[in-house]
């Protein structure tokens, strides 16, 4: 379980940081799935990309030094509620490829809050 949940931790810690960090740089020429960036407002890119950068860290750095690890059970439980905002968002214009797509990115930032959090604790340096 420790393998897997590091793995996923791993790829979703990534994959939110280089997400967080297009909100601060939109990149002119998004597939059409994401041309959503292009009509936020300033506020909520800069919200949005803060919560998703710091959040995809908070999924890898505490593991990795085994300081606070308890903060990895939070980022996932944080980006639960961040990919819960954006599925409202993508609700109320009718997108369903980005509702399913942030269900799903949910579903697996959820088990890797659940699973830090009572299947395989990280531990940290003063603990061990």
């Amino acid at each position: 379980m420790n393998v897997l949940l590091w793995v996923l931790q791993v790829l979703f810690g990534v994959y939110f940081v280089a997400i967080g960090v297009s909100h601060f740089i939109v990149p002119p020429g998004l597939p059409a799935m994401m041309g959503w960036m292009y009509e936020l407002s300033p506020a909520l890119h800069w919200f949005s990309g803060t919560a998703e950068i710091l959040g995809g860290l908070g999924l890898i750095l505490p593991g990795l030094t085994k300081i606070q690890t308890r903060l990895t059970p939070l980022a996932g439980a944080g980006l639960v509620l961040v990919m819960l905002g954006a599925l409202t968002w993508h609700f109320q214009r009718g997108e369903t490829q980005n509702i399913m797509f942030n269900v799903v990115l949910a579903l697996f930032v959820g088990f890797i809050a659940y699973g830090r959090w009572k299947l395989s604790p990280l531990v940290d340096k003063a603990a061990s």
